[in-house]
């Protein structure tokens, strides 16, 4: 008898990061369940334990970014998750989800009007993956998505205001997932352990089902 189809709930900081899980569980043939946007790191962090108890009757998958605050991911994970259930995957993005979306060098250049040569060859090495992305957009031969995704000036802010929205359609129609780890290490760990969910799904429904 087959196992039950691997259906993965998740939990993320903000709504690109959404679109990235999304797309990454499409690509490595995984349902989709319930994804959490939780609005920023804090929120995430005050709720990962409730996720991690609900990981040890299904799957779930949680992503955080990197950013500055550890030396390395698993450094960070043991700081947030030193116990994960055996449904659990908890994946950190050095040093954040856009160097992921960076990795799919030719798509992005397309995507953002920008000569492939500009794109960065190492996103997992970018201090910055976000700023980068706004950087590449100041270059871009589109008006209209130099507008969306470069800042006001005097916002304040560090990226447009439809930089996000621009991220989302690039993750859910032109990104790669399969092209991108070639060049994203960490990338590449993140579907791996998405596969092995799956065989650990496997597992645990045989086990249920006696």
């Amino acid at each position: 008898m087959s196992a039950l189809p691997l259906t993965i709930s998740a939990a993320v900081e903000g709504i690109v990061d959404e679109a990235v899980i999304r797309r990454l569980l499409l690509d490595t043939g995984a349902l989709s369940g319930t994804v959490y946007v939780t609005s920023g790191k804090t929120n995430l962090k005050q709720k990962v334990n409730g996720y991690n108890h609900a990981a040890r009757r299904f799957p779930w998958i949680v992503l955080i970014d990197l950013n500055h605050e550890a030396d390395c991911a698993p450094a960070l994970r043991a700081r947030w998750l030193p116990s994960p259930s055996q449904l659990m995957c908890f994946r950190v993005a050095v040093r954040e989800v856009e160097a992921w979306l960076l990795a799919d060098r030719k798509r992005m250049s397309h995507f953002l009007g920008v000569p492939l040569a500009k794109v960065p060859q190492h996103a997992d090495s970018l201090d910055n993956p976000k700023r980068t992305i706004v950087d590449l957009a100041r270059r871009s031969r589109f008006r209209d998505l130099r507008e969306d995704m470069i800042p006001r000036p005097a916002s304040g802010r560090s990226e447009g205001p439809a930089y996000a929205s621009r991220l989302i359609e690039f993750a859910g129609q032109h990104w790669r997932p399969s092209i991108a780890e070639k060049s994203s290490d960490g990338l590449r760990r993140c579907r791996e352990a998405i596969d092995a969910l799956g065989a650990a799904w496997d597992a645990f429904t045989r086990r249920s089902r006696g």
